[in-house]
C-alpha cells in the first residue's frame, strides 16, 4: 500500500518537462500564412530584425504549412518563401492545403474540394481571368491550372516536409494523435487532426508546435504551441522564437479580410 502511495505522489508531482533547443541553436516557428504576401513580408522583416538583435547562433526559420489559399497572394507567398529560403535555413512543413493543391491536379473531387476551401483565391494569384475561371468546366480548369502555375511552384510544394524534430520541440502542421509514437504517426494526422489532439492528454516527452486551428491568440502550454491566429481574415501573423528553455512571441498586423485591398 504504502508502494503504491509513493509511486502515485512520485508521478503526481513528477517535474513537468521543460523543453529546450539545443545549445548554439535558434528557431522561429511562423504559423499559417493563408496567401497574405503583405504579413509575410512583415514576418521575413520582423524576424530578421529580431535576429539583429541576439547573439549569433545556428538559426531555422520553420513555416508550418498553409501557405496558401483564402489570402489574395499564394503565388507571391509561394515566391517570396523560395527566395528567403535562398538567403537562410528556412524549412517549410506541407499543410492540409498544400495537399488540397497538389491532389487537385489529379482528381475531380480534390479540385472541387480545394475550390471551395480557399482554392478559387490561390489559381486567381496567378494569371488566371477571373472571367475565364468563373466559365471553366473542372476539366478545362485543370488543363489552365498546368499552364499558369510554374513547375517550380509544383515541386516547391512537393518538397515540404511533414515533420521536424529540434531538441524538445516536435514541429507539424496540425498535430499528432495522442498515444501513437511519433515515428508512427500518420501523415494525415500531421496534417489534419485537431480535436483529437487539442483537447487529447499532454503526456508527450516532446513539445509540438503546430497552425492548423485558428485562435483568436495564440496558446502557449509547457507541451503544445498553437500559432495560427487567422491571418487570412484576421490580418494578425504570429510567430514564436525559441532558444535553449527561452521562448518568444512575434507577430505582425495588417487590414482584416475585408478591409485589405
Amino acid at each position: 500500500m504504502l508502494k503504491l502511495l509513493r509511486s502515485f505522489l512520485e508521478s503526481r508531482f513528477e517535474p513537468e518537462l521543460i523543453p529546450a533547443v539545443p545549445d548554439g541553436q535558434r528557431v522561429y516557428a511562423v504559423g499559417d500564412i493563408h496567401g497574405r504576401h503583405d504579413l509575410l513580408c512583415q514576418m521575413i522583416a520582423r524576424i530578421e530584425a529580431d535576429e539583429v538583435d541576439r547573439p549569433p547562433a545556428d538559426t531555422t526559420v520553420i513555416l508550418l504549412g498553409d501557405l496558401v489559399d483564402r489570402g489574395p497572394e499564394s503565388a507571391r507567398v509561394i515566391a517570396t518563401a523560395r527566395e528567403w529560403a535562398t538567403r537562410r535555413c528556412v524549412r517549410i512543413l506541407a499543410g492540409n492545403h498544400e495537399e488540397m493543391f497538389l491532389g487537385s491536379f489529379e482528381r475531380d473531387e480534390t479540385l472541387r474540394h480545394f475550390l471551395r476551401h480557399g482554392g478559387r483565391e490561390t489559381l486567381l494569384s496567378y494569371p488566371l481571368a477571373p472571367d475565364v475561371y468563373s466559365r471553366a468546366t473542372l476539366e478545362e480548369l485543370r488543363a489552365i491550372m498546368h499552364d499558369v502555375i510554374p513547375a517550380e511552384d509544383i515541386e516547391f510544394m512537393r518538397s515540404m516536409e511533414d515533420r521536424i524534430q529540434i531538441g524538445d520541440y516536435v514541429f507539424v502542421h496540425a498535430g499528432v494523435r495522442p498515444g501513437i509514437p511519433l515515428e508512427e504517426q500518420k501523415i494525415s494526422d500531421l496534417r489534419w487532426i485537431r480535436g483529437e489532439f487539442i483537447e487529447g492528454p499532454e503526456t508527450r516527452d516532446f513539445a509540438v508546435v503546430h497552425g492548423h486551428t485558428i485562435l483568436d491568440a495564440p496558446h502557449v502550454s509547457s507541451l503544445r504551441i498553437s500559432l495560427d491566429t487567422g491571418a487570412y481574415a484576421s490580418g494578425l501573423l504570429t510567430a514564436i522564437g525559441l532558444e535553449g528553455t527561452a521562448r518568444w512571441l512575434l507577430s505582425v498586423q495588417g487590414d482584416p479580410a475585408a478591409e485589405a485591398a
